[in-house]
């Protein structure tokens, strides 16, 4: 059932006692908050990242547990408190309630009541939380990671599964032999349930091959370290040239004319150990070859080479002077990665002088450094092989920031420019990781966000701006931002997106009463709307949506009384939300409540009361709890009389079939009687819905199917048949599912059939189409067929 925060009430009598206590009973409250921070509790900083929160609950389990604090009565207790911190700041949601209204923002519900036993922390929690070539990825990070264009190998575990801790040590070996050819990551499925099921995970361990637009392959064989680099290597896409005589020297000044070096092997057949150069290098990067030194002995004399030896020839070297070759003696396979990606040029370094020019006309990907370039990882030189075909160009800057003070950029970041001079750009604030900067350069060039400052925010624009407050420590923030580019793409021309860094600009986020991050807010000329809902796209497109077309009535004491219990309203019903803007649960009901707004467009009226605004006002209407849930009736006679909704699901379509349940009922209930003389034997088209009481698709169906009698309502009667009380009239029409519709066109020539025409569609609207489209044709064919009587010859 839907949680709701329940209000206290006071008694009439013992007044001064009660506000004596309730006045000690908030001092006592606001020690304990104080003493009880989530984030003081774990011993993490407000900026910690979810790795950071669950490495620090996971040292102060082994530490407070009961278990390991037998003697202590007091040790479950404060293990509970450790537990509900952790259980909240792991979650993006409840962690940005957390933030923002502190506990009593939070849903009522049991985070941290539960708890595992000692033995759990100590060898089941976080299997690969401390292993650096295992990166460890949430909801937040997954998608931005397996579309970065490099391959993923990724373990989903289940910490409780036993095979998942046999497979543990193979697969850190694994991933120490294939670090720097593929990424293994590893996603813990007991703290992302929900991400799991979406990715069809059923099963634990499951291993998994990510490439960017591909379908994932699973890995089905035995799981040792020998078959999971042979299943992994199939994938590397890299190509592998073959030298001779006949192609060398093209191949390499055709490769050395775009810029491109060249990784050759010199062996003595085909074999040979080259999985070292397959897995590393991005196409782009560098090319890679081999040369047989048995049928191409002179070839490789006149390189000065035996077999078994490997060089590096960077772009513009000379090949006939060995001084220019860089000779790799090793076939290790990481040794020669880092070799490698040692001798690339480095990025292209952009001055004050270039700085403005280049990027008023091009998309840049810049690193600012300012001054220390050793600062920028040799990684980054992989991100114009990367970038290339979204023709992303990647230069470093030192202290250019300094002559542009108006760029705000006062630390070490990377940034997008996207081609429309320096003051169109977006800062990255994800992980400096390669696969999470090359997702947010192509996430950002196709996206309509700005880096907002004082001179360009929005303050007066008359065109509508959605604007992010956010601070770059933030992790929830960090998660939006992604959600916040697919939503500017999809409603490009119609509002403007923007972010704005409250770490740097505080005096405007103080302007704007900014008290948690992130904090989203709508600017449509004069007015503003804070968002509130989940963080998502979609969520911001149903509330952008909303805002256009308002499906819902905010509600002042004065509209309320006139638009709901006026005498205007007489045979009109109305369903209203009492919420206060700290709730949880309220919270979570918003979005689903302006879904169900849509979805009764036309048939009821829906609003909202904010209680926080108006407290007098709802005391006055009797709301003990938030969310309150209401139906009023519309009876001008009864103007107090409604329906409180007590339903276990707060899901749209659940509110919307209570809410339709209040209407009068529009469709008959048939017996066999009625439905041979009225449908089978009558003048009317009828449209008729075959139920069983106990089937549970029919009870969901049956609100739907008064919709579609009301939309039909003087075209088509709509008739409903039990088929438990009615057996043989279901059994004689043909019946054998539960819920069936068909329709039963009247024609003046009789019916065609007794078992009428089948509708497979449970969509009201949709059945009304269709309906009206096979009326549309029974009259064509009718008045056809009149002409045909007119015009033929009278005898």
């Amino acid at each position: 059932m839907g949680h709701k925060i329940v209000l206290g009430v006071q008694r009439s009598h013992h007044i001064q006692v009660i506000l004596v206590m309730g006045v000690l009973f908030i001092l006592l409250a606001s020690v304990l908050a104080e003493n009880q921070d989530y984030y003081s509790l774990l011993g993490v900083g407000r900026e910690a990242t979810t790795r950071e929160i669950r490495q620090a609950f996971k040292k102060l389990a082994l530490t407070m547990h009961p278990d390991k604090n037998p003697g202590d009565t007091s040790a479950h207790d404060k293990f509970l408190q450790v537990n509900r911190a952790y259980e909240v700041l792991k979650d993006e949601e409840l962690r940005k309630k957390y933030d923002k209204y502190g506990e009593k923002g939070l849903d009522e519900q049991q985070q941290g009541g539960r708890y595992e036993s000692w033995n759990y922390y100590r060898y089941d929690f976080g299997i690969y939380d401390d292993d650096l070539e295992i990166i460890t990825l949430d909801s937040g990070d997954f998608e931005a990671a397996v579309n970065s264009g490099e391959i993923w190998f990724i373990n989903f575990y289940f910490p409780r599964c036993s095979h998942c801790h046999q497979l543990a040590p193979t697969w850190r070996e694994f991933a120490k032999e294939m670090d720097g050819v593929i990424r293994i990551g590893a996603v813990n499925c007991g703290d992302n349930n929900h991400m799991c099921r979406r990715k069809g995970i059923n099963s634990y361990p499951s291993l998994f091959i990510y490439r960017a637009g591909q379908k994932p392959e699973k890995f089905n064989g035995e799981r040792s370290k020998d078959n999971l680099v042979r299943f992994s290597m199939q994938f590397i896409t890299t190509s592998v040239t073959q030298l001779w005589q006949g192609n060398v020297f093209n191949e390499i000044e055709s490769a050395f004319s775009t810029g491109l070096g060249w990784l050759i092997t010199f062996c003595s057949d085909t074999g040979g150990n080259r999985r070292a150069h397959t897995g590393f290098f991005h196409e782009g990067l560098i090319k890679v070859g081999w040369m047989d030194c048995t049928s191409q002995e002179q070839l490789c004399e006149s390189f000065q080479v035996t077999t078994g030896a490997t060089a590096l020839f960077p772009p513009g070297s000379s090949l006939d002077q060995k001084g220019s070759v860089l000779w790799l003696n090793t076939l290790d396979s990481k040794e020669i990665y880092n070799q490698v990606i040692n001798h690339l040029p480095d990025l292209q370094l952009l001055t004050s002088d270039s700085f403005q020019r280049e990027l008023a006309h091009h998309r840049w990907l810049v690193s600012f450094t300012f001054g220390d370039r050793t600062s920028t990882s040799n990684e980054y030189k992989k991100l114009q092989a990367l970038l290339r075909n979204d023709h992303i160009q990647v230069p470093v800057c030192l202290s250019v920031c300094l002559s542009f003070p108006s760029l705000f950029i006062h630390k070490p970041c990377v940034a997008v420019f996207k081609g429309l001079g320096i003051h169109d750009f977006e800062i990255h604030h994800g992980k400096d990781v390669l696969y999470n900067i090359v997702a947010f350069a192509r996430d950002s060039v196709r996206a309509h966000v700005t880096t907002l400052r004082p001179d360009n925010f929005p303050s007066d624009r008359k065109e509508p701006w959605l604007v992010d407050f956010f601070a770059p420590w933030c992790p929830p923030c960090r998660a939006l931002l992604p959600e916040l580019r697919k939503a500017s793409i999809q409603l490009a021309g119609q509002i403007k997106f923007g972010t704005l860094d409250c770490t740097i600009h505080h005096n405007l986020c103080s302007m704007y009463n900014i008290q948690a991050y992130p904090t989203t807010v709508i600017f449509n000329g004069s007015s503003v709307h804070e968002y509130e809902g989940q963080h998502s796209a979609d969520g911001i497109l149903d509330f952008i949506q909303d805002l256009v077309h308002p499906s819902v009535a905010v509600l002042d004491p004065l509209s309320f009384t006139e638009r709901v219990k006026g005498k205007t309203n007489e045979g009109q019903i109305w369903a209203v939300d009492f919420y206060a803007p700290w709730c949880g649960p309220c919270q979570a009901l918003m979005p689903e409540w302006r879904r169900m707004a849509r979805l009764l467009s036309g048939q009821i009226l829906v609003g909202s009361v904010d209680c926080q605004q108006f407290q007098s006002f709802c005391q006055s209407q009797n709301v003990r709890a938030y969310p309150e849930i209401r139906l009023y009736l519309g009876n001008t006679w009864q103007s107090d009389r409604y329906m409180g909704y007590n339903g276990w699901h707060r899901d749209a379509h659940s509110l919307r079939a209570w809410a339709l349940s209040s209407l009068p009922k529009v469709s008959v209930d048939l017996t066999p009687e009625s439905y041979r003389s009225q449908v089978l034997s009558g003048q009317d088209h009828w449209i008729l819905d075959f139920y069983a009481p106990w089937c549970g698709p029919c009870q969901h169906f049956a609100p739907e199917f008064e919709v579609l009698a009301r939309i039909l309502k003087g075209e088509v009667r709509a008739g409903k048949v039990d088929c438990q009380a009615h057996h043989q009239t279901c059994q004689s029409a043909g019946i054998s599912a539960y819920p069936t519709v068909r329709f039963y066109p009247y024609l003046e020539t009789g019916r065609h059939e007794h078992s009428g025409e089948p509708l497979n569609s449970r969509d009201a609207n949709v059945i009304a189409d269709t309906i009206r489209q096979r009326l549309q044709q029974l009259s064509r064919r009718f008045h056809n067929k009149q002409k045909v009587t007119r015009s033929s010859p009278q005898v």
